[in-house]
């Protein structure tokens, strides 16, 4: 047996036994591969992995950056109270539309909300409306931008908010410091702004499954 194929008999297993996938997550699967969205959807793990960090954080509202076809959306959403808030911030007017499908399948349209645009400038917009801040904040969209992520999500949350920073590991690359790949380079900054900044206190941790060897930075506002 392949090491990957051993990864993927656990993630399974793991999914068949804490996390079994039901209609609304498989159909907002399903629509995203027959669109053609990227595969790179967090696993149903991982799903559950974050809805579970907002459940213990008591979260209210979270922001996410990066939608894709909304699965993780909806495992994150399913986290709040009816009167919670979710924002998720997409690109991609396609992906939007399919995860706001996906959304309104699930019975969540009145808690999470996709907004369409590059997220460097949803972000100031959202800003701007002087929101609650933030409980919960995932980021997992393009990678160059991780450090200005973290920064905006800094803004919009309060000490004992929780940032996660998804797809940091990338392979193992990010240990290379001389990398030029913008992927490499965003998440090593986004890594080291964590490090340094004084409110914040973090740490990141490898993963391996379905998607291969990768992993996430996790960081509490201080």
């Amino acid at each position: 047996m392949s090491e990957s194929q051993l990864w993927d008999d656990v993630d399974d297993y793991f999914t068949t036994q804490l996390s079994p996938n039901d209609e609304a997550l498989d159909a907002a699967v399903r629509e995203s591969e027959a669109a053609g969205l990227p595969r790179v959807a967090v696993t149903a793990p991982q799903g559950k992995f974050l809805q579970l960090l907002a459940q213990i954080q008591g979260a209210r509202t979270i922001l996410e950056i990066g939608t894709l076809g909304g699965y993780s959306t909806i495992w994150m959403a399913r986290a709040l109270p009816t009167s919670g808030r979710l924002i998720s911030l997409e690109y991609s007017a396609r992906h939007a539309e399919v995860a706001t499908r996906n959304i309104a399948r699930a019975g969540l349209e009145r808690i999470a909300e996709v907004r369409v645009g590059p997220a460097l400038e949803s972000l100031p917009k959202l800003a701007d409306e002087n929101p609650a801040p933030f409980d919960l904040v995932f980021i997992d969209a393009d990678k160059g931008n991780n450090p200005q992520y973290v920064e905006w999500a800094l803004r919009l949350t309060r000490s004992g908010s929780l940032i996660v920073v998804d797809n940091v590991v990338r392979q193992g690359r990010v240990t290379d410091a001389d990398s030029t790949d913008p992927d490499v380079v965003g998440s090593r900054a986004a890594i080291e702004l964590i490090a340094r900044h004084p409110r914040l206190t973090g740490t990141a941790l490898q993963t391996v499954g379905s998607k291969g060897h990768d992993g996430f930075a996790l960081a509490r506002v201080l």
